[in-house]
């Protein structure tokens, strides 16, 4: 432990990594636009330069904190300094603010108001760069990117990926693709990292608010929705609600007032996910494998799975993802005249990931050439619908979510989290009193803190080896661990985004390590207040299983992998 004096104020600090933390520490909000907690050091932007009482200045998320430090974070010459930075940012940078789709939300522009920065001196600088519209999910916008460096290490440090990187030098340095490739034409997966972390417009969503609006506008179509377990506890906070605030029946009511016919729960479809990989897992368990079985949840990790470790891309489930199992199901109970009502039927998911829209174009995922999902909808593209609607959210009564897929366990609610789809898939195989053994199997380690947990159950006198991985860059050590030998496992579940889907590429982007913890507990509070706790005790997915899709699970439910 030590002591800092910062603006004259003492402050204690103990295992803090570096200056900065401990002046927020302090409850001072110095201002960064390169800065993230969970990413390597990269000291480009400056803006969190302080000085010391020698008069030095030095950035101080690159600097380690030291007993006795006298730190002073907003003397004329830093302020002024600030303001040069942001004006020089804004002189290199393509200013149609107005209609950015980050306007309103760009951190280069809030720190540009926040520090007084109303003109730039240097002339207006042209669109110079096109556009690049190549992926599904994400839009990249050279002339929007401020060199911060953000993007490039998450996707190297996080997920391992290395899609862009830093290209040329001085003015004409760019954050690039290899060899200017259109960003398709790469090993991305679609996990939208580094739009999360993008601080303004040159990394977007590729949105699909458009055509979705022209299906609701449409009285020959009939509009459905899913909304997946992340969603409900991120939308709260963007309309004045508490952090992680469950507020499913808010949005249901809202979806509703938006037009669309029906709106389903997509915890139903993960309780069918759990009984199809469960039953997967089992055969394979008997069998002897071969292990590890892994996940198939989360589509930017089996794109990541397919690139990069082709030699596994068999042992990734064959179960459909959550959405893509309601959405097969709801494609048989729409073929029915008596419920499509001589309407096409529009499908759209309402996800927090931004690869699911890159997964609802996957021909293995097809029936009969055609996608079971039209539409992807991100938590972020929702919140502005709700808002261009003119909708107070606060306001609105909940409702409930649609019959017959609205009503899910608490094992898939909590599939939003690191480690739910795991804790779910072991509930439906736990023995004993009910109440004792799922208690049990929450302590057993498959929750907790950190990328990578390991731990054990026993299944009728058997161990089962399991793990449960988050951040692709994780995934891929586990995997040489794997391969080597090092590390032996049954199960593995993985997820592209750390923590989860609370945490996707399509999620609100400004979360905090407290906004973070309140998503996650948000969904696990969710389960505990939910009557039903296991997904092969849903009475809805297994009168499906009776009637819909009798006999043809396995051309229903599975990729064609």
């Amino acid at each position: 432990m030590g002591k800092m004096i910062i603006d004259g104020i003492p402050v204690e600090f103990t295992d803090e990594q570096n200056i900065l933390s401990v002046i927020r520490k302090a409850g001072i909000d110095l201002p960064t636009l390169c800065y993230h907690s969970e990413l390597s050091i990269y000291g480009a932007c400056r803006l969190c330069n302080v000085e010391d009482d020698r008069g030095r200045m030095f950035a101080s998320c690159s600097e380690r904190p030291r007993d006795g430090m006298i730190i002073k974070t907003s003397t004329p010459r830093l302020v002024q300094y600030r303001r040069l930075l942001i004006e020089l940012l804004l002189a290199s940078h393509h200013r149609d603010c107005t209609t950015c789709v980050k306007s309103g939300d760009c951190e280069l522009q809030r720190l540009a108001h926040r520090l007084g920065v109303s003109s730039v001196r240097w002339g207006y600088k042209e669109r110079t760069h096109k556009k690049d519209f190549s992926s599904p999910s994400i839009v990249r916008d050279p002339d929007k990117c401020i060199l911060c460096g953000d993007c490039v290490r998450v996707c190297e440090g996080i997920q391992g990926i290395n899609a862009i990187d830093f290209a040329h030098r001085g003015t004409e340095a760019m954050v690039i693709p290899a060899f200017n490739k259109d960003i398709a034409h790469t090993d991305c997966v679609n996990c939208g990292q580094c739009r999360v972390v993008c601080p303004t417009g040159a990394i977007t969503i590729n949105t699909n608010i458009r055509p979705v609006w022209e299906a609701l506008a449409d009285p020959n179509v009939k509009v459905y929705a899913q909304v997946a377990p992340a969603v409900r506890v991120a939308v709260g906070q963007a309309f004045g609600g508490a952090k992680g605030e469950n507020v499913m029946g808010k949005i249901v009511a809202a979806l509703h007032r938006l037009g669309f016919d029906d709106v389903y729960d997509t915890t139903f479809g993960a309780d069918m996910t759990i009984l199809e990989e469960s039953k997967e897992f089992l055969e394979v368990f008997e069998k002897g494998g071969p292990f590890p079985l892994f996940t198939s949840c989360c589509p930017a990790w089996v794109s990541f799975c397919e690139k990069r470790w082709p030699e596994f891309r068999n042992n990734i489930s064959t179960s459909y993802s959550p959405l893509q199992m309601l959405a097969s199901v709801a494609r048989e109970y729409y073929a029915d005249p008596a419920k499509n009502e001589g309407k096409k039927i529009v499908s759209v998911g309402i996800m927090p990931c931004t690869a699911k829209k890159a997964e609802i174009l996957r021909e293995d995922l097809k029936r009969d050439g055609k996608q079971n999902v039209d539409y992807i909808l991100t938590t972020e593209e929702l919140i502005s619908m709700i808002r261009r609607a003119g909708i107070r959210f606060d306001l609105i009564e909940g409702e409930a979510a649609d019959m017959p897929f609205g009503i899910g366990s608490g094992g898939g609610v909590i599939f939003g989290n690191s480690g739910g789809v795991m804790e779910a898939a072991l509930r439906t195989l736990c023995e004993g009193p009910e109440r004792s053994s799922i208690e049990q199997l929450r302590n057993s380690g498959v929750r907790g803190p950190g990328p990578l947990r390991e731990f054990t159950f026993t299944y009728k006198g058997n161990e089962i080896r399991a793990a449960v991985v988050s951040g692709l860059a994780e995934a891929d050590a586990l995997l040489r661990r794997i391969k080597s030998g090092e590390s032996i496992y049954h199960f593995v579940e993985v997820m592209a985004c750390r923590r989860g889907c609370i945490m996707g590429g399509g999620q609100p982007a400004h979360a905090g390590f407290r906004t973070k913890e309140a998503r996650k507990h948000g969904l696990y509070e969710s389960d505990v207040n939910t009557q039903i706790k296991k997904s092969n005790e849903n009475p809805l997915a297994l009168s499906v299983y009776d009637t819909l899709i009798k006999g043809r699970e396995h051309e229903l439910l599975h990729s064609h992998r």
